[in-house]
């Protein structure tokens, strides 16, 4: 039993082993090394370190190489005060004895033996130690050496810190540098002592210099100063020979007898200043020397704006001088001042390459003196030269031409090329010397006496002073003459002359001229058969006085050229072997004995493994060379036989199998194919039978099993929509889609296009629907007059029966018609008002009361000044002055009674009791907060206030009341008893823990996005509000709201784990900040503003009472009770707490406006009361989402103004508004009715019973409940967990496993079904195990269920895949699997046999989240349904899964800044954040929503900013006075109309740009007025190009004189 284990230690230590290091390399894999291991920490953290990486010998043998590599790292530099890394590690040894005591040991640097060994010597001494063998690793060799020691042997590092590196700095300080970024200076200083000065500057050396050296020779003496970039100075006065620090700046002074050496290696961290300060006696020199940065260099800009708008241009680049000192831009002189700068040539790029719209198809060119250009110069090739010597001419053609986008080179006008110098059209050519006759001296006469001949060579020299051709052969001097010698020859006359002879003289008379003088043939180049002879022939001429031959040029000599290579043939050739002497009879004897045949070595084998053969290799062998010969020379019949082996038997290990692939899924854009890939393994050779193995068992990595296909653009096509909703049900209407033009391109994006792209004709976009005829149907007219003036009453309601006609007209028919139709209610109860009636005597009189307001105030931002009514809660900033109102009935102002905290309320220097009946309270400070009290008699109403401290924080002041018990609630043992009732009573810290919690959030909006986004998540899902967002809004200084409201919030924070501290609590706070800010207007104007507006009154029957009617009647004019006329009041609606009517039955709903309505399903009426006071007595009227409300026989205001809807149905969900008016004012107030059914189980939803159905085989499958059942699940296999609940709102479902939430728990693979309803587990592992629940919410309640999952370990289970569509899965899978159902044969009647046929798939149940799609499944034979389908295959599915895509939807962020691009006159573009997310609201991949219509994220919006407009300048002067080549130009530019500052072009771009140049002067020239057409003539003077025809003609009175 303990085998298995040991193994899987093993592996789990191989395992381990091979994780720690990295795949090996191709050159390892060649090797019997392991691969490199990881990298070690580095041996310093700053400095330079080293790090190391091991490997191993995966052979006993030994391998070639090292086992260790090391690199650099930590390579910034220390901080000053870490120290030196060598005395650190001498230091270390400091509290080490060494021969019987301690020493302070420093560090001995630049050993030349060993300086890698960590030698120290004692302070004060001069012992010498070495402490360690070697240093630690990263320890440099030398201290002016990056080299490091490194496992205790210096290491070359170069510049770049690479080991083994030679990389050098130059002498500018770059690594690998050239030199070019700075210059050498050099010079010399020689004191000046005649001209009285005691000091002078020898030279200033700027900040970055490098190797500076300066060498003073005389009596004087040097010092520094320096000036830092920011203007910070500094001196260093070189006291004495060391060195010297200053401004981060290391100085190596030295001082000798008769000189001074300063030397500075750099960079200079100022500017230093050298000075010289004079001793007196004699001068002295100083030299000096240094490297200087170039401080201004060339810096390319950015690409200049397009050259057009659209269809395809160009822009360039530019140079700008740059100081690196200041970081600014200079001008160009400073960069020239450098020779070394080389100033870069502009670099060219297209842009604006899409096409222009088809109302703007022109390419509008960009000013040429604004921007580089973009046409060129452009010149044809020189022609040939005038002469071949002593001086011509060549041309060419220049002409202005510009490129296309498509490359196209086009001429254009040559204005548009002035901007540079045009190249030049003439050039001189063959200036050289023309060669020249050159005559040697003569020879001597060719006789001794009387009459003879005399020769000379004469030479074509050309300007090198080389024998040329080339020279006039008519002025060639001759090279004989005759010759006279003054001797007389004694010879009979006939033998005169009598010439001498010398032994060259036939020589001479042959060579007299230039001749062509062969050489011999060469043999032939081939010793048989056709070949060549070659021989040399040289032009020479006789140098008779100097009896030698000279060569010159062949054509010096006359005559045609002898040839200098001939054919030639000496025998035909006797095949291969013709150079062989032996005859051919001896031949195959010698081929058999000297050749033979042989084995050598054997085939590869026919197969890598699974049993192969190899077949021996045969070859005929030289006996005597040992060399493969032909096998011609051996003999065929003396050939060995064939021999086989068998190799490679081993079994094959599995190897992936690949199939064919797939047809492509889409015919253009890009679409996939597929191929089925398994792991095999072929278990015989014989009958090539394989099985599949899982994918582990193959190598990796796995063959592809889809590709990329057809990836090319589609042609545009029409995208057509779904139709909408007809205009009508009945009667004829119209219905709309849309039509849209797109194109899918290569990459699989969607461009959408304008509609002349597609193919015409385009789809029609409207049709007629709903064509049958309507039915006739009840119409109400208007309601009769109340039968009773005053009291109770009653209204009739006419009907008249109308059929709504095809042209949409109505047709009054006879009520017979409609008699079938039930009849709406024609009656309802009515009243004016109560009757009136005398109070009688001694009736029961009313007591006090107090009208209070039940809202919380909270105090957002400073204000110096708040008025408060009695009953709520405010929470307030410190010093702000505070007015405490008690609005009182039937009870005079100045007994009321005022107590703080059960105390009575005594006046301070800065709180004042007035009997005006409010407490006044200035600049509030921590010890006001309390429970203040206002008694009227027995009414009494409390408000309290709280200071909210630093740190937005509730401060808790001293004091009996504020004791609690640690759960909000005060201590029993601080009250006295007679306020103790009281005080429990009044729960006065309710609220606290919600404020608290808004000014957290208040706090991190400000400091983090997160929050903030939960704002603006919150902000968009609150339905009441008004659409724009809170950054649009002004901010509110305090927020008010109702109790209610936050009562309401408290109990939904309740209802969440963790006391609400969720993110869906937080969710809820930030809606409540939402609302709040968003409606601070209207609580600000009705309650802090006008505190007279009383909500409700607190008497000695109780806290809160309805007002009498009564007081109602006597607030009219006319009133019978008698009662005085109140003054003019604007009206304000009283907000009443709701009680249950016990007489009345729960379907009935009666609530008062203000607060918001959740009806259940089941409700039969709704009435929303609103009670109105104001004089004169308002009218009331009600409006639904901010539209006057129409009433109908169901929907109608009741006499008292509450309006009445009758059995209500979703449709009459929305914002109810309530508005009171008068002569005065008006005001109104809001409520929101919402239908609603809190979630509930339901096991016997369709949907889950249909995706068991569909689900795989051996599936689990179990429900939620509400108790803690058990379920076992077996690893391995996969589960479906229904968790189905219904309710309106739709509820939303929220999954936890061991009460955290799934989507935080990592090793469960699963998906969401049916909008998150149903759970599906694809691989149950461990940890599933444990409770997994299911929250469900809408706003009618919740709703939990849970369930206990145990589970069991068990083996591996394969399970089967199965071809369903719409379950998400690869469908490429199930194209290559033919359907049962389609291979029944062709059949007719009653001959075919059964088969199953099936109705198409109903439409989904859900339109997202995963539903379910039926069809009916029957068997059928020939034309007869039957009940068996024996023999025809397996029953087809008769469900199906869709719409598996989750429910998804665009959410938008509020509106960004309006400072986009200017589009028109003080209009711009703002843009907005769109991101993707559920219906949870949690964010998703944008790819999640790419099949929903995307709103837009930019819109049009006002700024000053684009005031804009087109500037224009003068025209400049024209170019040419006359002809057709004059132009004129002028600068444009985009500037503010106010200020005239100018813009970015773009912003103009909504208008047409004005012309920047124009054709000017296009008259003709006069024929005889001899004058200048264009301003360029004097360069055509200059330039000497007047004898050029063109240039001629237009700058004739220029050329006139040349």
């Amino acid at each position: 039993m303990e085998h298995p284990a040991s193994a899987t230690l093993l592996l789990l230590a191989a395992a381990i082993l091979l994780s720690s290091r990295t795949a090996r390399s191709e050159e390892d894999r060649d090797t019997l090394w392991d691969a490199w291991g990881s990298w070690s920490e580095c041996s310093r953290t700053c400095g330079g370190g080293a790090s190391y990486s091991l490997r191993r010998c995966l052979s006993s043998k030994t391998c070639e190489g090292q086992n260790i590599k090391y690199r650099t790292c930590s390579n910034v530099d220390c901080p000053p005060e870490s120290g030196d890394f060598r005395a650190q590690q001498c230091s270390a040894h400091v509290d080490v004895r060494y021969q019987g005591q301690y020493h302070e040991w420093l560090p001995v640097d630049n050993d030349p033996e060993n300086p890698c060994a960590l030698k120290c010597k004692a302070k004060g001494s001069g012992l010498v130690v070495e402490l360690a063998p070697k240093v630690l690793d990263g320890t440099r060799c030398y201290t002016e050496s990056l080299d490091m020691c490194i496992s205790g042997a210096c290491q070359i590092v170069g510049c770049d810190h690479e080991l083994g590196s030679t990389a050098k700095e130059d002498n500018c300080g770059v690594c690998n540098g050239d030199g070019s970024s700075c210059r050498l200076v050099r010079g010399h200083y020689k004191s000046q002592l005649s001209t009285g000065k005691t000091e002078d500057t020898v030279i200033v050396i700027p900040y970055g210099s490098r190797h500076v050296r300066l060498v003073l020779k005389g009596p004087d003496h040097l010092y520094l100063e320096s000036k830092t970039l920011q203007g910070v100075k500094g001196e260093s006065s070189l006291s004495g020979s060391g060195t010297h620090h200053l401004e981060n700046t290391t100085v190596d002074f030295q001082k000798f007898p008769d000189k001074e050496v300063l030397r500075i290696t750099g960079p200079l961290g100022a500017d230093f200043t050298v000075k010289i300060h004079y001793a007196g006696g004699a001068d002295s020199v100083v030299q000096f020397i240094f490297y200087q940065p170039i401080i201004h260099r060339w810096r390319e800009t950015d690409f200049f704006p397009c050259s057009v708008t659209c269809g395809g241009g160009y822009q360039l680049t530019s140079a700008e001088c740059f100081d690196l000192r200041s970081n600014r831009v200079v001008v160009d002189q400073y960069c020239h001042y450098y020779p070394e700068n080389v100033k870069p040539k502009p670099k060219l790029q297209e842009c604006n390459m899409d096409p222009c719209p088809a109302s703007d198809g022109y390419k509008q060119i960009m000013p040429y003196d604004l921007y580089h250009p973009l046409p060129r110069w452009e010149s044809s090739p020189w022609t040939a030269c005038s002469t071949s010597c002593g001086g011509g001419i060549q041309s060419r053609s220049v002409s202005c031409v510009e490129e296309d986008i498509q490359g196209t080179i086009t001429p254009t006008e040559e204005w548009k090329c002035l901007y540079s110098p045009k190249t030049p059209i003439l050039q001189a050519c063959n200036t050289f010397d023309c060669p020249t006759w050159l005559a040697q001296e003569w020879s001597p006469c060719t006789v001794t006496c009387g009459q003879g001949l005399r020769y000379r060579v004469v030479l074509c020299i050309d300007y090198r002073g080389l024998h040329a051709g080339g020279c006039n052969p008519k002025t060639k001097p001759h090279i004989k003459e005759e010759c006279l010698v003054t001797v007389p020859c004694y010879k009979p006359i006939e033998a005169l002359p009598v010439e001498a002879k010398p032994p060259w003289s036939k020589q001479a008379q042959e060579l007299d001229e230039p001749t062509f003088i062969p050489g011999p043939w060469s043999p032939c180049s081939r010793t048989c058969g056709a070949g060549t002879q070659r021989r040399t022939v040289k032009c020479q001429v006789l140098l008779s006085f100097s009896q030698t031959v000279d060569d010159l040029p062949d054509d010096e000599c006359e005559g045609a050229k002898p040839p200098e290579s001939q054919p030639c043939y000496r025998s035909p050739c006797k095949g291969e072997a013709e150079e062989e002497e032996p005859e051919e009879e001896a031949q195959p004897v010698q081929r058999e004995e000297l050749h033979d045949w042989e084995y050598e070595g054997f085939t590869e084998c026919s197969q890598t493994c699974g049993g192969g053969v190899q077949e021996a290799v045969v070859i005929c062998l030289n006996k005597q060379t040992q060399d493969p010969s032909e096998e011609s020379l051996c003999v065929s019949s003396r050939r060995p036989p064939q021999l086989l082996r068998a190799c490679n038997i081993e079994s094959c290990p599995p190897r992936w199998e690949t199939g064919a692939w797939s047809s492509c899924s889409a015919t253009c854009g890009v679409g996939l194919m597929s191929r089925s890939v398994a792991c095999t393994l072929l278990q015989s050779r014989d009958t090539n039978q394989t099985i599949t193995m899982s994918d582990g068992k193959c190598r990796h990595p796995k063959p592809s099993p889809v590709q990329a296909c057809n990836r090319f653009d589609c042609p545009p096509m029409w995208e057509l929509r779904d139709w909408g909703q007809c205009s009508r049900s009945c009667g004829g209407g119209t219905q709309k889609r849309e039509v849209l033009c797109k194109q899918r391109l290569a990459d699989g994006s969607i461009l959408e296009l304008p509609d002349t792209f597609c193919p015409s004709p385009t789809p029609p976009s409207l049709q007629s629907c709903d064509k049958k005829e309507c039915p006739p149907k009840w119409v109400p007219m208007e309601w009769s007059q109340c039968s009773a003036t005053c009291g109770e009453g009653a209204q009739r309601l006419a009907l008249v029966c109308r059929k709504q006609e095809e042209n949409g007209e109505h047709q009054t028919l006879s009520p017979a018609a409609c008699a079938h139709l039930p009849q709406p209610a024609t009656v309802r109860a009515c009243s004016l008002g109560p009757c009136a009636r005398t109070l009688k005597p001694g009736g029961t009189k009313l007591g006090p009361s107090i009208l209070a307001q039940r809202k919380v105030y909270i105090q957002w931002r400073k204000e110096k000044k708040l008025q408060f009514i009695m009953g709520g809660y405010a929470y307030l900033l410190p010093r702000t002055s505070v007015f405490i109102r008690c609005p009182v009935r039937r009870f005079r102002k100045g007994q009321i009674q005022w107590l703080k905290d059960g105390k009575p309320l005594l006046s301070q220097p800065h709180l004042v009791v007035t009997p005006l009946g409010y407490v006044k309270i200035q600049h509030l400070r921590a010890s006001d907060a309390g429970v203040y009290t206002c008694a009227a008699g027995p009414a009494r109403e409390n408000f309290v206030l709280k200071v909210i401290g630093s740190k937005r924080k509730l401060a808790v002041p001293d004091g009996s009341l504020w004791l609690t018990n640690g759960d909000g609630k005060p201590s029993p043992e601080a009250l006295s008893l007679q306020d103790r009732a009281q005080a429990l009573q009044f729960s006065f810290s309710q609220y606290d823990s919600i404020v608290q919690r808004l000014l957290e959030l208040k706090g991190s909006a400000r400091e983090g996005p997160d929050s903030r986004e939960l704002l603006d998540s919150a902000e968009k899902n609150v339905s009441t509000l008004e659409e724009d967002g809170i950054g649009e809004a002004p901010v509110p200084l305090t927020l008010v709201t109702e109790t209610w409201r936050l009562d309401e919030v408290i109990r939904n924070l309740s209802l969440q784990p963790g006391e609400g501290k969720t993110p869906h609590g937080d969710q809820i706070l930030a809606q409540l900040l939402v609302e709040l800010t968003k409606n601070h207007g209207e609580s600000n104007e009705s309650t802090l503003h006008h505190p007279s507006r009383p909500t409700t009154e607190s008497s000695s029957h109780g806290s809160v009472a309805h007002k009498p009617k009564a007081s109602q009647d006597a607030s009219r004019p006319g009133g019978s009770t008698g009662q005085q006329k109140e003054h003019s009041r604007a009206p304000a609606i009283i907000q009443k707490t709701t009680s249950r009517d016990k007489e009345r039955p729960p379907s009935e709903v009666v609530a008062y406006v203000g607060r918001p309505v959740l009806l259940p399903k089941q409700a039969s009426s709704v009435e929303l009361k609103c009670e109105a006071v104001g004089s004169p007595e308002p009218v009331i009227t009600w409006s639904k989402d901010g539209i006057e409300l129409l009433y109908n026989s169901r929907v109608g205001m009741l006499p008292g103004g509450s309006l009445r809807i009758l059995a209500p149905r979703e449709a009459d969900a929305g914002l109810y508004t309530c508005t009171a008016r008068n002569r005065v004012g008006s005001t109104s107030l809001s409520s929101t009715l919402k239908i609603s059914e809190p979630p509930q189980p339901a096991p016997d939803d369709p949907l889950w019973f249909a995706l068991v159905h569909a689900a795989e085989p051996g599936v689990h499958s179990l429900l939620m409940s509400n108790n803690d059942s058990r379920t076992t699940l077996q690893t391995g296999a996969a589960a479906l967990i229904g968790c189905l609940v219904k309710g309106h709102p739709r509820p939303q479902v929220s999954w936890f496993l061991n009460r955290q939430p799934l989507s935080k728990t990592s090793g469960v693979p699963y998906q969401l079904l049916a909008e998150n309803q149903v759970l599906r587990i694809l691989n149950v592992t461990r940890t599933l195990r444990g409770e997994v629940s299911c929250w469900a919410e809408n706003e009618a309640g919740t709703l939990q269920q849970r369930k206990i999952l145990d589970v069991q370990v068990t083996g591996v289970k394969a399970t089967s895949l199965r071809c369903l569509d719409g379950m998400g899965g690869n469908h490429s899978l199930c194209q290559d699997k033919s359907n049962a159902t389609q291979r029944t044969a062709a059949c007719q009647g009653q001959h075919c046999p059964p088969r199953w046929l099936a109705s198409p798939w109903s439409s989904c149940s859900v339109s997202c989240g995963g539903g379910v799609q039926w069809r009916r499944v029957y068997c059928q034979q020939g034309t007869v349904e039957e009940e068996s389908c024996t023999g025809a295959g397996k029953k087809p599915p008769d469900t199906q899964l869709c719409n598996t895509l989750p429910c998804v939807e665009w959410a938008m962020s509020a509106w960004g800044l309006c400072h986009g691009h200017c589009v028109g006159p003080r209009l711009a573009t703002q843009h907005r954040q769109m991101f993707c997310q559920d219906r949870n609201g949690t964010r998703v991949p944008k790819t999640e929503c790419s099949a929903l219509p995307r709103p837009t994220s930019y819109r049009n919006c006002s700024t000053e900013a684009c005031a804009l407009q087109w500037r224009v300048g003068p025209w400049t002067q024209c170019t040419s006075t006359c002809g057709s080549h004059g132009f004129q130009s002028r600068h444009v530019a985009c500037a503010h109309q106010r200020s005239g500052k100018t813009a970015r072009e773009i912003n103009c771009a909504w208008r047409p740009r004005p012309s920047s140049w124009q054709r000017c002067n296009i008259v003709p020239c006069a024929r005889g007025e001899c004058r200048d057409s264009t301003r360029y003539c004097e360069k055509v003077r200059q330039l000497e190009l007047c004898s050029l025809a063109q240039f001629k003609a237009r700058c004739c009175e220029s050329c006139r004189d040349t």
